[in-house]
């Protein structure tokens, strides 16, 4: 069994209503390694953003917010960034993405 899904994988996850739940350390490229490509965002607050979800049920969102070009204008790379956001429905969301992310290094 798969240890989560992605977006990249076949059907949908229910995002709605997921909010912060805490922080992560993590790089562009790592976060590509676990949990694959990530979505455009909504190209305003946002520029790169994942979508997860645990065998568990619990759905996980990791993404930049207002640190990208698209707020704030400036020709940034993904690989700039080093703090990502997890939002979720509870912090379940957070310490699951934080172990997942560390497990496959």
């Amino acid at each position: 069994m798969a240890k989560f899904i992605t977006h990249n994988d076949e059907g949908s996850i229910d995002t709605n209503m997921t909010h912060l739940q805490g922080y992560i350390s993590a790089t562009f490229k790592g976060l590509c390694k676990v949990f694959g490509k990530p979505t455009e965002g909504d190209c305003y607050k946002t520029d790169w953003e994942w979508e997860v979800e645990f065998p568990s049920g619990t759905v996980a969102t990791i993404y930049n917010w207002k640190n990208g070009p698209s707020y704030t204008g400036a020709d940034i790379s993904p690989d700039s960034i080093g703090e990502w956001h997890i939002g979720g429905h509870s912090i379940e969301a957070l310490r699951l993405t934080e172990t997942a992310y560390q497990n496959a290094f």
